[in-house]
C-alpha cells in the first residue's frame, strides 16, 4: 500500500497520470463539526487500477500538482457519487474539476437500479468484495491504520473497470444522451454552493405564509454566511426548527429571541443576535410584492391517486423492461402532473416519452390497460380511442 506524504513524490505521481485518459479519484473527509468538508486523504489510480493514497494533512506537502490534475480538461476524471468529492476540490482549488464521469449515474441506466452502491458494482462488474468495516472511521487521525489505508484504496483499485464497463454499455445501448443532464449538473458551480439569498428554500416551511417566508429568507441568509465566516456546520449556528419559529414570531428585542426554542445558550451575546434582529426587521419591512413566492406544490392538481398508482406500476414496469431506475425517468410530481391531464412535460419529450411517457398517456386516454397473469404484470394496448 502506497501512501504519499511529500511533494517530490506527489509531483511525479501527477506528472506521470497526466499521460493518461482518465484517473480515477475518491476522497475521505470529515465534516461533522464544519461548514467545508476537511479533506484527510485523496485515493487515486490510473487506467490499469494501481492505487495511491495522498496525505492532503503532511505537514508541508504541497497539493498543486494533484490541483492541476484535476482541472486538466484533457483527462477525465471518474468518481462514484461524486457531489461531495466535487465540493471539496471547488473550495480548495476554486475551480470545477472537468471533465467528470460519475459511475453512479451511469449505472442508472445500465441495469444497475437507482442510487447502486460501489460495493454492488464492484461485485457485479468486478466480481470483487469490499470491506466496509473502515468506513466510519476517524480519517483526521495520524498515523492511519493499515486497515484503514486497505478499505481506502479498494474505492479505487476497481474503479477503472466499473468505468470501462460502464461506457462500453453507453455506447452499445446509445444511452450516454439519457444521463446528459445529471452529468452536466455536476459540472455546475450552483450545485455545490448555495448563495445565502437562496438558503430559505432548503428549509421545510410547511405551509408558512409569504410573510413569514420573507423573514426566514433575510435569517436563513444571515446563518449561511455566519456558517461559511467561522466555518461551521449550519445546525450547529441555529436549527432549521428555531429559524422556523423566529419567523414566525418575529421578535423584536434580544430578550424575546432567546426564549425561542432551542437558542437559550446559542443566541445570548454578539454579533449574530445583532445580525438576526435586523434580518427580522428587513423581512418585515419588505413590500408585499418583494416577497418570496411559496413553494410550488405540485400535488395541488386534480389528479386522483389511484391514477398515479396506476401510472407508478407502469413505469417499474417499463423501466425493468428497460435496465434503468425509475427517478432518472420520472418523479412523482411528474406523474400527478400527467394524471391531472398536463402535458407539458420532461417525461414527455424526448428518451423519457420513448420509454415511459408514450405508455402513460395511452394509460390515463383509456387506450393501454394492466393485467395480472401468473403474478406478472402484464401491459395490454387497445387500438381503439377513448373519449
Amino acid at each position: 500500500m502506497t501512501i504519499i506524504t511529500d511533494s517530490v513524490s506527489l509531483a511525479t505521481l501527477c506528472d506521470k497520470l497526466t499521460k493518461e485518459p482518465f484517473i480515477c479519484i475518491d476522497t475521505e473527509f470529515i465534516r461533522e463539526k464544519t461548514y467545508w468538508p476537511k479533506l484527510c486523504l485523496v485515493q487515486i489510480s490510473g487506467p490499469k487500477g494501481e492505487p495511491f493514497a495522498i496525505d492532503p494533512l503532511h505537514e508541508g506537502i504541497d497539493l498543486s500538482p494533484l490541483f492541476s490534475l484535476m482541472i486538466n480538461s484533457k483527462i477525465v476524471k471518474v468518481l462514484h457519487a461524486a457531489r461531495q468529492d466535487i465540493e471539496i476540490f471547488l473550495h480548495l482549488i476554486g475551480q470545477l474539476p472537468n471533465p467528470i464521469f460519475d459511475t453512479q449515474v451511469a449505472a442508472m441506466v445500465c441495469g444497475f437500479g437507482e442510487s447502486a452502491s460501489y460495493e454492488h458494482l464492484a461485485r457485479k462488474i468486478a466480481d470483487a468484495r469490499i470491506d466496509k468495516s473502515s468506513r466510519f472511521s476517524d480519517w483526521s487521525g495520524r498515523p492511519l491504520e493499515k486497515r484503514q489505508l486497505k478499505y481506502a484504496l479498494s474505492d479505487v483499485i476497481h474503479l477503472p473497470r466499473i468505468y470501462l464497463t460502464l461506457k462500453k454499455r453507453l455506447a452499445e445501448t446509445g444511452r450516454e444522451s439519457w444521463i446528459a443532464k445529471e452529468m452536466a449538473a455536476l459540472g455546475k458551480q450552483e450545485t455545490y454552493i448555495t448563495e445565502p439569498k437562496t438558503a430559505w428554500k432548503k428549509i421545510k416551511t410547511r405551509g408558512a405564509s409569504s410573510r413569514t417566508l420573507a423573514v426566514l429568507r433575510e435569517l436563513a441568509a444571515v446563518r449561511e454566511e455566519w456558517a461559511i465566516l467561522y466555518d461551521l456546520p449550519r445546525q450547529h449556528v441555529i436549527r432549521d426548527q428555531s429559524l422556523l419559529a423566529i419567523s414566525v414570531s418575529q421578535p423584536t428585542t434580544m430578550e424575546e429571541l432567546v426564549r425561542v426554542r432551542g437558542l437559550k445558550g446559542t443566541l445570548t451575546k454578539g454579533k449574530l443576535v445583532s445580525s438576526m434582529l435586523k434580518a427580522i426587521e428587513r423581512g418585515k419591512n419588505l413590500k408585499l410584492e418583494k416577497y418570496p413566492e411559496t413553494p410550488r406544490k405540485p400535488d395541488n392538481h386534480p389528479a386522483s391517486p389511484a391514477v398515479v398508482d396506476l401510472l407508478k406500476v407502469l413505469l417499474k414496469v417499463r423501466c425493468d423492461e428497460n435496465s434503468i431506475a425509475a427517478p432518472l425517468v420520472a418523479k412523482n410530481s411528474d406523474l400527478i402532473e400527467i394524471a391531472a391531464g398536463l402535458e407539458k412535460n420532461s417525461v414527455l419529450t424526448g428518451w423519457r416519452r420513448k420509454v415511459f411517457g408514450e405508455d402513460a398517456l395511452k394509460l390515463i386516454r383509456g387506450q393501454l390497460s394492466l393485467r395480472v397473469n401468473n403474478g406478472e404484470v402484464h401491459i395490454h394496448t387497445s387500438c381503439e380511442k377513448k373519449n
